[in-house]
């Protein structure tokens, strides 16, 4: 049989993909909420778990991924990375910020050497990720 005869299979429409797909829209709703918080909460970020909210809800309910993509607040920032891959100013500096604050506490507060090692290489990796991302569109 030619590849051209195939026909496509539809979607799976069983019990184990309505379940699978719940997960999904749970997972998204978690992270909306934690992205929420984290716009409130100086410590919490929010553009991560917004990021993790819209794969979730690609996966999951178009409806629910429009929205976050045309939300006054949370669409800017997931446009600019789906579009450019670039973290705005503001965030990048809060992100550094804090990680710088929290590398700090951890020197101070962390007592086996290994651990304080481990994490600070983590953060570097971080900050460098950070730091090396494009801050808007590229000219």
């Amino acid at each position: 049989m030619r590849h051209d005869d195939e026909q496509k299979t539809p979607a799976p429409t069983g019990l184990r993909a309505r379940l699978i797909r719940r997960a999904w829209l749970a997972l998204a709703l978690f992270f909306i909420g934690l992205g929420s918080v984290g716009a409130i909460l100086p410590l919490l970020p929010t553009t991560p778990f917004l990021l993790l909210a819209a794969m979730c809800a690609s996966r999951s309910s178009p409806a629910l991924h429009a929205w976050l993509y045309s939300h006054p607040r949370f669409g800017p920032l997931l446009r600019d990375w789906r579009d450019h891959r670039a973290i705005r100013p503001r965030a990048k500096v809060t992100a550094l910020v804090l990680v710088a604050l929290s590398w700090g506490w951890m020197w101070i507060s962390v007592e086996p050497l290994y651990a304080r090692l481990s994490a600070s290489a983590v953060m570097a990796g971080v900050v460098t990720f950070l730091a090396t991302r494009p801050h808007g569109p590229r000219p």
